[in-house]
């Protein structure tokens, strides 16, 4: 479990074909970053739940993942070498809930359909697949690449921009979150990787087969 409060920006060192089929991708963090992960700990890459399978320390610090191809297909292409990447430790029980409730399962793949930047507000509008438009409302939370961020603008019904497609919403990133993540780098037609809030996701599944029983 996480929290979409990004720790550090790493930056992907080197990609490979695994041992057991799939990508093996090493990524180049801090010190004391790499120092406090062990084998088998979960680690969020860009938003992206994945396990350290191998760790190294020299002078800054390397670990390395496997991505299967499951992972490879719903997420965005994150994995070259000199991909910068935001990352973020599992959450600890006694820790501060700073974020909101981010998985690291990637619902899909969005576009950022523009990118405004004037004095006091860089709004940068995505488009999310279809099927997940319904899960992203105003004012509610969705991650990006693996940050928390507080949902603006919501186009078509029950939104509060009819004028655009439901599928587009906006968010208003603050200095902080372009200081500290990968977010400032955003450009229109890039792709990122987004999971939208799991409360909503069991409400509609709940939804769904309680119609399914009575239709």
């Amino acid at each position: 479990m996480f929290t979409g409060i990004v720790e550090e920006v790493g930056s992907v060192a080197e990609a490979s074909e695994s041992p057991s089929g799939g990508l093996r991708v090493s990524v180049v963090a801090s010190l004391p970053f790499v120092t406090s992960l062990e084998v088998g700990d979960s680690v969020s890459v860009s938003g992206c739940c994945l396990t350290v399978v191998e760790r190294a320390l020299n002078s800054s610090g390397t670990f390395s993942l496997d991505l299967v191809d499951e992972t490879l297909m719903r997420t965005a292409p994150r994995w070259q070498p000199g991909t910068d990447v935001n990352l973020e430790r599992a959450m600890r029980a006694d820790g501060m809930f700073g974020g909101h409730v981010v998985t690291g399962h990637v619902d899909g793949v969005a576009e950022v359909v523009s990118v405004s930047i004037t004095p006091g507000a860089h709004v940068v509008r995505f488009r999310a697949p279809l099927r997940l438009a319904g899960h992203v409302a105003p004012k509610g939370s969705v991650a990006i690449d693996g940050v928390s961020l507080t949902v603006v603008d919501v186009g078509g019904p029950g939104g509060t921009r009819p004028d655009w497609p439901a599928t587009d919403f906006n968010v208003s990133l603050i200095p902080h979150t372009l200081a500290v993540t990968t977010l400032s780098s955003l450009r229109a037609g890039d792709a990122v990787n987004i999971e939208t809030d799991v409360l909503a996701k069991h409400v509609e599944r709940i939804l769904a087969l309680r119609e399914a029983a009575h239709g």
